[in-house]
């Protein structure tokens, strides 16, 4: 068996590349009486429903989901815009915004509008087929729909890194 060179010895020991920080997201399916919420796992594959909060005042729901991001490490937010099926922005669409940027200006959080178009259709269809009668209420369309956008969106990111040129050592 031979000795190995120095510039093996040197490779075996070289650190390995540092990775990403796992970052979760929080997706937000806003509304004028309910908050819709959908989280990510750390590592961007999953979606899943978080909670549905009713709307109190601004300062008291921006508190609360502050809180959320805290104790779940949430690095971005997703805030659903509320397109028309033709892609424009009506009423809600602004308000949607208005809130996005309210939310990146008091939790200091990467905040992202994203077209949530048919989600909660897609949320009813979901919530329907389910064998539950307890999840078949409207109060659990929210959270779903905000999980439904979410999951199409790490997909999305997914798809994008993939495609990504891979760079090159």
């Amino acid at each position: 068996m031979t000795a190995p060179t120095r510039a093996h010895v040197r490779a075996i020991h070289r650190p390995a590349p540092a990775t990403p920080e796992p970052q979760r997201v929080l997706a937000i399916d806003y509304g004028r009486k309910k908050i819709g919420l959908a989280l990510s796992d750390e590592l961007g594959i999953t979606a899943s429903p978080l909670a549905i909060l009713e709307r109190t005042n601004r300062r008291d729901d921006i508190r609360r989901l502050r809180e959320i991001c805290r104790a779940n490490a949430v690095a971005r937010l997703l805030v659903g815009h509320p397109l028309t099926l033709r892609g424009d922005a009506g009423d809600m669409a602004a308000e949607a915004a208005r809130f996005a940027g309210r939310l990146k200006k008091e939790l200091a959080i990467d905040v992202e509008l994203v077209d949530e178009r048919l989600t909660t259709w897609e949320a009813e269809q979901t919530v329907n087929r389910s064998k539950s009668l307890f999840q078949r209420t409207p109060k659990a369309i929210d959270h779903v729909a905000a999980a439904i956008f979410l999951r199409e969106y790490l997909d999305r990111k997914r798809a994008q890194s993939s495609l990504a040129p891979a760079e090159s050592a």
